[in-house]
């Protein structure tokens, strides 16, 4: 039951992702979300985010950012780093992220998600039929409806850890 929530891979952070293996495994568009993903909740793109685009471009990726966020927050960081964006993305639904792979041009087995979520942004991907990669929060100070799905998260991330750890995958990938 609690499988529809598990992401294909976890991993310390966004910055740890090889994302050069999975470019020469035939992926070619990824979808982002943002806060806490990329940078902390509301922060502007830094110089890290920047360089990250940047590479991903260079290996060939064409990169998008799908937030539930307002406009502004978006558009703004979506300029800063040079990638396209979707606000109000409505995640989990399928909605947006097929609207994504619509503007990257990539379908599902060559689209992947990365987020710090759960709730949303795995579970709308792997609803979507997206290889999803959940990332630790880069800050533990959050909203408050966000602190309190993380306390089902552990939930479920703990279900998670003892299914992946008989199949042989590791449970966090640092």
């Amino acid at each position: 039951m609690l499988e529809r929530f598990y992401p294909d891979i976890y991993i310390s952070s966004a910055y740890k992702i090889d994302f050069q293996k999975y470019y020469d495994s035939g992926y070619r568009g990824i979808i982002f979300d943002i806060d806490n993903t990329l940078v902390t909740h509301g922060a502007p793109a830094d110089d890290k985010s920047m360089e990250l685009i940047r590479q991903l471009k260079k290996i060939g990726f064409d990169v998008l950012f799908l937030s539930n966020n307002k406009e502004p927050r978006v558009k703004t960081f979506g300029d800063a780093v040079g990638g396209k964006y979707i606000f109000k993305g409505g995640k989990p639904a399928k909605k947006g992220y097929l609207k994504a792979m619509e503007l990257l041009g990539t379908k599902k087995n060559t689209t992947l998600f990365v987020g710090d979520q759960l709730f949303t942004d795995v579970w709308g991907a792997k609803n979507t039929g997206i290889f999803s990669i959940l990332v630790q929060p880069i800050d533990k100070k959050e909203e408050i409806q966000i602190v309190l799905k993380r306390y089902l998260e552990k939930i479920v991330l703990s279900s998670y850890r003892r299914c992946c750890g008989r199949e042989g995958k590791p449970f966090l990938v640092k």
